[in-house]
Parts: structure tokens; C-alpha cells; sequence
């Protein structure tokens, strides 16, 4: 257990990159949101005040660092003799904290951003799109979930290029792209672009933002293993 721990430090070496750029990142996304929404007094142009998908900033930078925490610390761990095992084990307890941990700010930003009618400009940036579900431990699953998700995408994806390289860096984003556009065109030829939101719309806010994160997360967790356990430093 203190190895893993020990490995689950290496990830705090440079906690202004790992922890303050993400943070900075979506600091300046909200800013620049509420300035457009103070200035355009969206407010009143928009029913409830609008929306901005802006915090999706946050969820994204973190699965960057988290690409560049597997490709950076991997052979630094493996060089102080710590196991591909441990290191992954040290990098999901990483992930698993830091996603508790984001779920609880931002649900402490939800409250703040409703109890103040929106930062004072009807501006729904840290809980877009209905996600304020009123609850607050509720709402730190809503917002850890996905969070952990895109950890597990980001360690999945550092993984990969550690194993395969570049050319395993493009052939997974020219796959994905292959794979998510494939299926817009057939659902496009089909006419059923109705019905899938319609699925979408049936499912309910806990099942979309925990139960599919937390599903994916395990399927990322496992192919992730699976790959580092034949991943040279």
C-alpha cells in the first residue's frame, strides 16, 4: 500500500500544473462567459438566462494532464523500481480523488451560481443544460462521474501512446473518428437522429452523467491495464 501511495504522489510533484492549469483554464472560460452574458444582458434575451457548455473546458484539461502524467511519469516510476501494477494502481487512486474532490468544488460552485441567480447575469456555466439537480450530494456524483471518465480517457490515452507511439496516438483518434462519424452517417441515412435524442431525453439526468460515466470509466480502467501491462518505459 505505501508504494502505491508512493506512486500516487509522483502525480503531485508540479501540483500548480497538474491541479492550478486546469483551474486556470476554466477560470478564464467563465470569465470571458460572463462578460458576454453581463454585456449582451442575455439575462433577459434568453427564458432562464441561457447556457454555456464553457465548463467542459475543465474536464478536458484534466484528461490533457493526465495524458502527460502517464507519458512523463511512467518510466520515472518504473526507474525507482515501482511495478506497472503499482503505478496504475497510484494513478486511479490519483484519479479517484482528484475526481471526488472536483465533484465537491463544483458542486460548491452550483450552490453559489444558484443562490446568486447566476453570478448575477443568469449565466449556468457550472452546472449546464439542467445538471443543477438541487441535491448536493447528488450533485457532486453529477459532476465527479464525468470527471472520472475523462481521467480514465486521459490515463487511457497516455497509455497508448506510451505503448504504440505516435502512430498509436493517430490511429486511436483516426479510429474514434472513423467510429463516431460512421455512426452519424448511418444514423443521418436512417432519419433516426429523432429517435436518438428522444433515448437521450428519456434517460434521466443521474443515469446520463453517473451511470454511463461510471460504466465507461470501468471499460477505460480495464483496457488501460490491459495495454500497460505490455507498455515498455
Amino acid at each position: 500500500m505505501n508504494r502505491v501511495l508512493a506512486a500516487a504522489r509522483l502525480h503531485l510533484i508540479h501540483p500548480l500544473v497538474g491541479l492550478g492549469v486546469p483551474w486556470l483554464v476554466v477560470g478564464i472560460s467563465f470569465a470571458i462567459n460572463w462578460l458576454i452574458w453581463d454585456f449582451a444582458d442575455m439575462q433577459n434575451q434568453v427564458d432562464d438566462g441561457g447556457f454555456t457548455g464553457g465548463v467542459l473546458s475543465l474536464y478536458i484539461t484534466v484528461a490533457i494532464v493526465f495524458v502527460q502524467a502517464v507519458t512523463q511519469m511512467l518510466p520515472f516510476a518504473m526507474a525507482m523500481s515501482l511495478s506497472r501494477r503499482t503505478f496504475y494502481l497510484g494513478t486511479a487512486l490519483t484519479g479517484v480523488v482528484q475526481a471526488v474532490l472536483y465533484g465537491v468544488a463544483l458542486a460548491l460552485l452550483v450552490a453559489i451560481e444558484g443562490a446568486s441567480n447566476g453570478w448575477g447575469v443568469g449565466l449556468h456555466f457550472w452546472a449546464p443544460a439542467g445538471l443543477d439537480v438541487d441535491n448536493f450530494a447528488l450533485q457532486v456524483l453529477v459532476s465527479g462521474a464525468p470527471m472520472l471518465a475523462f481521467i480514465a480517457c486521459g490515463a487511457g490515452i497516455g497509455v497508448v501512446h506510451k505503448r504504440w507511439g505516435t502512430a498509436g496516438t493517430w490511429g486511436l483518434i483516426i479510429s474514434s473518428l472513423v467510429v463516431f462519424g460512421g455512426f452519424a452517417v448511418v444514423v443521418t441515412a436512417l432519419g433516426a437522429w429523432l429517435q436518438v435524442g428522444q433515448w437521450f431525453a428519456d434517460r434521466s439526468v443521474v443515469t446520463l452523467t453517473v451511470g454511463l460515466p461510471a460504466a465507461l470509466t470501468v471499460v477505460l480502467a480495464g483496457l488501460t491495464w490491459t495495454s500497460l501491462r505490455r507498455t515498455v518505459p
